[in-house]
Parts: C-alpha cells; structure tokens; sequence
C-alpha cells in the first residue's frame, strides 16, 4: 500500500461522503433485506441503526414506513449529510460502543457493513451490544462482506483501509453465540457503482434475538 496508514472508520467515510451513497444505493440485496426487516417490524417500532452512513437506503425506508429511527456513525460528515437527507430520522456521532444505550429499548438494530474496521473481539461485542438494546424478540438485519482475513490492509474506493472480518459460517456463529436465533441468510456478489469501486461478495444475515 506504498506505506500509507490506513485511516480510521470515521477518516474513511469523511473522505467519501455522499461517493458512498452513490455507489452502494442501488444494492438490490440491501434493498431485499430491509423489506424482510420491515415485515418483521411492529407499528412505530424504534429502530437502531449502527453505521447510518448517509442515511439512505436504510433510515429512509424505515420512517417511510412509520418507523423511529436513532442512527449513529463514527463520521461527523456523514452524520452531517443524513440529517439533511433524512430529517425525520434522529442521528448521532458517536461510536455505538460508547453511547449509553436503553436496554431492550429497541424493536430492531441494523449493521450494514458497520464492522468491517473493528478487530474480530470488537465485532463479537457489538453484536452482544445489539442483543441487550432489543427486546426479547427483537430482530436484528446485519451485512458483512464474508472473508476470512484479520487486519488486513487495503483501499476501499481509493482510501487505505485495515479490514477484519469472518467466512460465512463463521460469522454466522458469532452472531448466533452473540444470543440471536438466524433466520435467513443471503449471499450475493455486488458491483459498485462507480470508477474506484471493486466487486464484492456481501452476505446479509436476518436473525431474532434469542
């Protein structure tokens, strides 16, 4: 990587704002998985979503579809631009881990892509964390990109990065250990929009806590 430093979650997606938004929007799967969600859900239900990037597509469709959404993300800008794109929404910038949180205040948490720059043991906590903010019952919708590599250094739409993730099946496990009941999973291989973006396996997990 030339020797550059791989830059934190909050450098990252500062650096891509709305470039973000523009070449992962049109994710069919994403798309698919937030319409499961929505099934799920109770009228007016109160949503978490970790990672609310730009807050669309997730924040969006959850209050179209009467929901309350609290979004939190690490970016300042991105928490910046959601706001404006989402008003009906509430966001944050915070780190989930650090932001006290109603236990079992929750009908549903979403993570789309939002642990990709934690180490494996941070991931497991935030998956743990999810479980105590939902009611028994609860659902969480979570992405990840499903490859087995710790710490590895690479550039995601032109920025360097530090990645840590998990297989399928091992992902799986985690969420399940973290005291979920999964109920579907689905695998797809998305392309980006854009010049700088590369195809990517992706894999969204529906699970109801335990």
């Amino acid at each position: 990587m030339s020797g550059r430093r791989p830059r934190t979650a909050a450098e990252v997606f500062d650096a891509l704002g709305t470039d973000y938004e523009k070449a992962f929007a049109g994710s069919a799967a994403h798309r698919a998985s937030l319409e499961q969600l929505l099934v799920m859900l109770p009228a007016h239900a109160r949503v978490l979503d970790v990672g609310s990037g730009t807050g669309r597509p997730t924040a969006r469709t959850l209050v179209d579809a009467g929901h309350h959404v609290l979004g939190v993300d690490v970016s300042p800008v991105m928490v910046d631009i959601a706001s404006r794109q989402v008003p009906a929404a509430e966001f944050r910038c915070a780190d989930i881990r650090g932001l006290p949180l109603e236990d079992r205040g929750f009908d549903a948490v979403c993570m789309y892509f939002a642990l990709l720059q934690m180490s494996r043991a941070e991931q497991a906590d935030v998956l743990r964390l999810a479980a105590r903010v939902l009611r028994p019952g609860g659902h969480l919708a979570v992405a990840t990109v499903p490859l087995d590599v710790e710490g590895v250094s690479g550039t995601f739409m032109g920025q360097p990065v530090e990645v840590t993730s998990f297989g399928e099946a091992a992902f799986t496990a985690l969420v399940e250990e973290a005291g979920f009941t999964v109920l579907s999973r689905e695998s797809t291989m998305f392309v980006p929009a854009g010049p700088v973006a590369v195809p990517e396996p992706q894999m969204f997990l529906l699970a109801r806590r335990r």
